[in-house]
């Protein structure tokens, strides 16, 4: 649903997401502004609508990266072993030690707050799970009889580790990203809320509920920050689902009676 509405934006929203009205600031919820206007006299329905064209994007985008960084990460460490391995997991180690949303702060504050800027942040910083993730599998794969008879007959290690290993990663890897994507909706989120995401002009779910930060807004119109906290939690729960449905259909240990 939230997919189809982020496709659909422009026929769902049905007002323009970026028009201000300034004879209309604040407004109630109406006929005419489904869930009223913003303090710029814009339709919050229709900046909610567009807004999960982003916070998707970001999730997504943010997901893919960390899980490629991850993944090749991973692949090296485990197949590699020895010097290699140990350097690989110890910076692992170190990244995963370091605050995350104090860096994504801190990122966000010295690169810029774009949307693309955004998503590369949270994909940099979100890679350390899916390394480790990989790196065990790996280095149980690798074990496996067919890895030692491709070895015998003299593949090179980079034949095996992509032709023979990788593909056995994929399953885990593409769970864990999936369920990735809800943790970057929220991170975004967060930083938005806080004022340090998106600029506010692009509208994302995170800077829209920035308006409730005011104690006035939280107490007489939740029609403001409700429905944006709903989405938020609706798409984090949905992307879990997913994630579940995909570690059921795709680890055979589940199929064995």
């Amino acid at each position: 649903i939230f997919l189809f509405v982020a496709i659909a934006a422009p026929i769902v929203a049905v007002q323009d997401a970026f028009f201000v009205d300034l004879t209309n600031v604040k407004a109630s919820p109406s006929f005419t502004h489904i869930l009223g206007t913003d303090a710029g006299g814009r339709d919050l329905w229709a900046r909610l609508v567009y807004a999960s064209r982003i916070s998707l994007a970001v999730g997504l985008v943010a997901a893919l990266i960390a899980s490629t960084i991850g993944t090749i990460v991973g692949v090296v460490s485990g197949y590699a072993g020895g010097w290699v391995d140990n350097l690989l997991m110890r910076f692992t180690e170190l990244v995963m030690t370091l605050p995350t949303f104090f860096l994504l702060i801190v990122a966000a504050s010295l690169f810029g707050r774009s949307v693309i800027n955004i998503m590369l942040i949270i994909g940099f910083l979100g890679w350390t799970g899916k390394a480790r993730l990989v790196r065990g599998q790996v280095l149980s794969i690798k074990e496996l009889d067919y890895v030692t008879a491709a070895r015998a007959i003299g593949a090179g290690a980079r034949r095996i580790a992509i032709v023979h290993i990788f593909p056995g990663t994929v399953p885990f890897v593409v769970v864990s990203a999936t369920l990735q994507v809800g943790g970057a909706i929220l991170s975004e989120a967060g930083l938005s809320f806080l004022g340090l995401g998106v600029q506010f002009t692009t509208p994302t779910w995170g800077n829209l509920m920035n308006a409730a930060q005011s104690l006035h807004v939280l107490q007489h119109q939740p029609w403001v920050w409700l429905p944006p906290g709903l989405a938020i939690g609706m798409t984090v729960l949905s992307v879990n689902f997913v994630g579940d449905g995909l570690r059921d259909a795709l680890d055979p240990r589940t199929k064995i009676d």
